[in-house]
């Protein structure tokens, strides 16, 4: 989840950026019942073109008057993509916005110089047993673009292209590929789907993007002789000419990618950025709390709480 992510020392920056094919086994973290496995950033890539962070979360089965409770927190330099393949989330932001995240739809929010928002599990929905079962990525915004005004974007299901045939079906959730885009700018070259296999089914990669990746949620995909199953995620070289082909149980993966960013990007918490000066800038806003006047608000429907930032 955006609002917990890993200070993991290992996180490469400038050349220590892997740039070469690799195969990143996720990393599992049990925050109280709810498991989430991280993708990116990792030991051996920090970035797949603008995608900097990729977490799968769950599948989770929630007891009565149970869920996610994620209060305010803020980004900076980034913009969200939450992803649900079950369950709903209700996302609340500075901006005013205020709305249920639900799966299929593709919901962008782009950060720029501050946004806060909460994403919780609340009201009616935990009147009985619910699922929870989606993505969560951060996709670093270009140099030019770090200071860009704070925005939310929602696409519903039906408005996202759907590619279907030998066995395979696809939606495309951002971007452009396989001659097909979403009704949504983005800041820089990218593409994200969402693919389901039959067994033996391939499925060709874009050859008209730098980066490009597979991450296998389900089932196995096969590539260069290897099998790769849940939890796994493949980054392959520039300008190969690339399929993965589902194993004998199908598969169910994410594909991802795009131009690669300019430049290695500094983490801290919930904030990325092109300079360390740039996370200190943020650091002192939000410790400051001044929700009045200061760079960061509260989402006006969800103001009584907020995460303090972490002491390093």
């Amino acid at each position: 989840m955006s609002w917990n992510p890993i200070l993991d020392p290992s996180i490469p920056l400038g050349d220590a950026v892997d740039a070469i094919e690799t195969v990143v086994v996720a990393r599992a973290r049990d925050l109280g019942g709810f498991e989430v496995r991280r993708a990116l950033p990792s030991a051996q890539r920090q970035m797949v073109g603008p995608f900097i962070f990729f977490d799968q979360m769950g599948p989770a089965e929630f007891l009565t008057g149970q869920g996610i409770d994620v209060r305010p927190h803020p980004h900076i330099g980034l913009g969200t993509v939450t992803y649900l393949l079950k369950g709903k989330m209700h996302h609340r932001d500075s901006l005013g916005t205020d709305l249920w995240i639900e799966p299929g739809a593709v919901n962008w929010m782009q950060a720029g110089h501050g946004i806060t928002h909460s994403e919780r599990t609340d009201g009616e929905i935990r009147k009985a047993p619910h699922a929870l079962f989606g993505l969560q990525t951060w996709l670093a915004l270009p140099k030019d673009r770090e200071d860009d005004p704070a925005g939310f974007a929602h696409v519903p299901e039906v408005d996202l292209p759907v590619l279907e045939g030998e066995g395979k079906k696809l939606r495309l959730i951002l971007g452009r590929a396989w001659g097909e885009s979403v009704p949504l700018e983005m800041p820089s070259e990218v593409f994200y789907a969402d693919a389901i296999l039959q067994a033996g089914a391939s499925l060709p990669l874009p050859d008209d993007h730098e980066d490009r990746g597979v991450y296998v949620l389900s089932g196995s995909v096969g590539q260069g002789g290897q099998s790769y199953g849940a939890g796994q995620m493949l980054i392959f070289r520039p300008g190969d000419s690339i399929s993965v082909k589902a194993g004998e149980a199908g598969a169910h993966i994410m594909v991802l990618g795009g131009a690669t960013m300019d430049g290695p990007r500094h983490i801290w918490w919930n904030f990325v950025a092109s300079s360390k000066e740039r996370i200190e800038a943020a650091k002192e806003a939000w410790r400051a709390g001044d929700w009045m006047h200061g760079r960061f608000k509260l989402p006006p429907e969800d103001n009584a709480e907020f995460i303090p930032a972490p002491e390093r």
